[in-house]
This record gives C-alpha cells, sequence and structure tokens, in this order.
C-alpha cells in the first residue's frame, strides 16, 4: 500500500508543478524531480525491454526442432526397417518403417526449403543474409542446404531401392547399391541437422547456448546410432574376436565422438553420447519385442510371433571415454601426440571391454530378454543357431588378424586427429 501512496504521491506531484505553476519559475530541485522521475520511467520501459529480448533469445529456433525430428524419425525408421526385414520379410514399399524413414527426409527438405527461402525473400531478407550462405543465388544457413542435399538424396533412393526389389528380389547384404544412396543421403541428412545447431548454438547467449548444446549432444547421438546400423554387419559381438570389429569401430567412430566432443566444449561430451547410444539402444532390444510380427515372405524357418531387434549395443563408451580422458590430459599439446595418444588409448579400451564381453553374449547364460542373444529371424535355420554362440573367424590367417589390428590403431589415430579439426571447424561455424 505505501508503494502505491508512494506512486500516487509523485504523480500529484508532477501534475501540480506541470499545470499550477509556471514553467519558467521551477527550481533546480523541480526540475531534478521530474528528471528522476523520467529516468526511472526509462529504466522500467529500457528492463522491460531487455526482457522481452531475453525472453526471444533464449528461444530455440523452430528449425533446430525440426532438424531433431528428421534425424530422430530415420534413426527409428531405420531400425525398424532391418527389424522388419528379418522378422516380416519385404512385404512392400510401403511399410512403415519405410514411410518413418522417408518422413524424415520429407520434413528436413521441407524445413530447409522453407527457411532457404525466408532468408532469400523474406521481410528480414537482408538482416538474415549477414549469418548465411549463398548457393546458386539463394540465402541460407549452412546446415540447411546440406540437410536439403540430404533428403533429396534419401528420397531419390526411394524408388531405385523398389526397382531393385523387383528385379532382384530380397537384399542378402544391408549395403546394396540403393541403400549406399540412401545411406550417404542418410549420413549427410545428420551432419546438416548438426550444423544448423551448432551454428546457432555459436551465435547464441550462454542462456540458450546451453538449451543448443544439449539438442546438439542429441542430434550427435542420432548420428551415431545411425551409423552403427550402417556398420551394423562387422559389428556383430560374434565377429569380437577379429580385427575387421576393431578396424571398423576405429574407422568409424573416433571422428564423430571426438569432433562433436569438441565442438560442444563439454566435459566428457563423447562419453555422454555413447552412454546415450548404449541406453537407447538397449530400450529398443527390451521393448522391441512386445511389437506383435509375423513373417510374410518365405520360407520360413524360424517361427516369429514378434519383431527381432537389433543385437545387444557395443560397448563404446569405454572406448569415447578413453578419448575424453586422453585428450583432456594432453590439451595444448601437438595435435598429432593428441591423436597418437587418444586414438591408441580407444582401440585398447574397446578391445579390453569387447573381448571378454562378447565371450559372455556368445555362451549360454547370454540367452535371455536382458542380452538378447536368443532372437533370430525368420529365414534363420535351427540348425544354425549355433553360429550366433561361436565366434566367427573374419580373417582367413593369423597374419591377417594382425594386419586388420595394426589397421585399427593407425584408423583410431588418424579418425581422431580429423575429428580434432573437425571438431575445431564447427566450433567457428555462424552460417
Amino acid at each position: 500500500m505505501q508503494g502505491k501512496f508512494a506512486v500516487y504521491e509523485r504523480f500529484s506531484l508532477v501534475v501540480a508543478y506541470r499545470f499550477v505553476r509556471p514553467p519558467r519559475r521551477k527550481t533546480s530541485g523541480q526540475l531534478l524531480f521530474r528528471e528522476s522521475t523520467m529516468a526511472q520511467g526509462i529504466s522500467i520501459t529500457s528492463a522491460h525491454t531487455r526482457a522481452i529480448a531475453a525472453a526471444d533469445t533464449a528461444a530455440v529456433p523452430w528449425y533446430v526442432w525440426t532438424s531433431a525430428l528428421a534425424v530422430t524419425s530415420t534413426v527409428v525408421g531405420l531400425y525398424w526397417d532391418i527389424s522388419w526385414h528379418m522378422s516380416i520379410g519385404r512385404d512392400t514399399f510401403w511399410t512403415p518403417a519405410h514411410l518413418g524413414i522417408h518422413f524424415g527426409a520429407i520434413v528436413a527438405g521441407i524445413s530447409s526449403t522453407l527457411l532457404i527461402l525466408a532468408t532469400t525473400f523474406g521481410k528480414e531478407a537482408a538482416a538474415k543474409r549477414a549469418t548465411s550462405v549463398r548457393v546458386w543465388g539463394f540465402y541460407g544457413p549452412l546446415g540447411a542446404f546440406v540437410s536439403l542435399w540430404g533428403g533429396m538424396t534419401m528420397l531419390t533412393s526411394a524408388p531405385f531401392d523398389d526397382w531393385w526389389h523387383n528385379a532382384f528380389g530380397l537384399d542378402v547384404q544391408i549395403m546394396s547399391p540403393p541403400h549406399v544412396v540412401l545411406a550417404l543421403g542418410i549420413f549427410v541428412l545428420g551432419l546438416g541437422g548438426l550444423f544448423l545447431v551448432v551454428a546457432e548454438m555459436n551465435r547464441a547467449n550462454a542462456e540458450l547456448r546451453e538449451k543448443l548444446n544439449r539438442i546438439f549432444l542429441y542430434v550427435g547421438c542420432m548420428l551415431l546410432m545411425l551409423i552403427l546400423m550402417l556398420i551394423y554387419e562387422y559389428t556383430d559381438y560374434t565377429l569380437a574376436h577379429s580385427g575387421i570389429y576393431y578396424r571398423v569401430l576405429a574407422t568409424a567412430m573416433p571422428l564423430l565422438l571426438v569432433g562433436i566432443a569438441r565442438a560442444s566444449g563439454y566435459r566428457w561430451a563423447a562419453t555422454k553420447v555413447a552412454a546415450a547410444y548404449f541406453v537407447l539402444w538397449l530400450l529398443a532390444l527390451w521393448l522391441v519385442p512386445f511389437v506383435p510380427a509375423q513373417a510374410k515372405l518365405g520360407p520360413v524357418y524360424t517361427p516369429i510371433s514378434h519383431l527381432v531387434p537389433l543385437s545387444f549395443p557395443v560397448l563404446l563408451f569405454a572406448g569415447a571415454a578413453a578419448l575424453d580422458f586422453l585428450l583432456d590430459k594432453t590439451a595444448g599439446r601437438n595435435r598429432w601426440l593428441q591423436a597418437l595418444v587418444a586414438g591408441i588409448g580407444f582401440v585398447v579400451a574397446m578391445i579390453v571391454v569387447e573381448w571378454p564381453m562378447s565371450s559372455f553374449l556368445i555362451s549360454k547364460m547370454a540367452e535371455n530378454p536382458i542380452f538378447g542373444t536368443d532372437y533370430y529371424p525368420y529365414m534363420e535355420r535351427p540348425s544354425d543357431y549355433i553360429e550366433s554362440h561361436r565366434f566367427f573367424v573374419y580373417e582367413a590367417t593369423r597374419g591377417a588378424f594382425w594386419m586388420n589390428m595394426a589397421w585399427a590403431f593407425v584408423a583410431a589415430i588418424l579418425t581422431t586427429r580429423i575429428g580434432l579439426s573437425w571438431g575445431d571447424w564447427m566450433r567457428k561455424v555462424k552460417r
């Protein structure tokens, strides 16, 4: 109440000085009073304006959310599609799994197109061009052009894949020619999402950067899962005593993990991304078998009553933790020295955890819904079940094994070094 009376009193004094007494007879004290009153009003208005501006800058842009949605839909669709092939077979092109994959491409394509058109022809186009790149006369964020290209490539692969199956039947492996085109588009779409988020993150204030950083790590996790699904044939636990297993992981993983961690700036960022992948993949292993399914293509050697999930996730968080720890300990040193130490540490950590874990997974103790080694696709004969419970020797000779192991260390060093440069580049992206 006292505050209200003070306002009323101040208002009455202002009115009295303004209209009762002539302006020429105002004293210096009265002038100071009016100036202070006006200054308070201006400060309140300025504070209100700053609050509105802060609220606006703290909002995550809509195209960041659509990028996260696009890559999520693609990841779910791709996992579902692999499971669909193992459980039901490719009964039609219009499966829900295919629709999930291409929905991600459509979302990315539409949102990127709208963003580019708004930046080129919109009301605030001139202001937005300062944080945009130019491609063929159009303006927009770099990530928008990359995502658009990836989505178009994915949609281009769809009729190619349909023709391939109609002409040649089922795929005998994941990486058929149409799937290679699809994989390229998926990877580029995920990269575009990363670039969109990191550009916003590098321009944002502290509050908004914190929000965008979490989205950035999430999109990085989705991209990590996409790559792991594309190399799935070489990362099955039955191959974990072969050199090719570690060579493929060392070629694909350090670059992405180090690049994301470097651009994020979070401590243990690579470990967090790998741990999130492990949890999500494990949830899929546990939940997917609850979805009813029945094989629709023959011959059916294993009766199916539910979707068959992908195998137990790779313990990638161990290698990611080694990267985080060793890069932190060698911070400020020569980049090649950092890559040498961290790359070797990644491969050693993966061998230490995967070698004994795979021995457990091929044992009878892992034949339960927790570890999921007793799920078999419909086309697998019961006489072949034993293949899931013994190691597959990829290399024909011991020399070939050691050669692949040597290449694993070399690949880890090189990809870690590239990841350091890529991460530093992403920290500078603002367009």
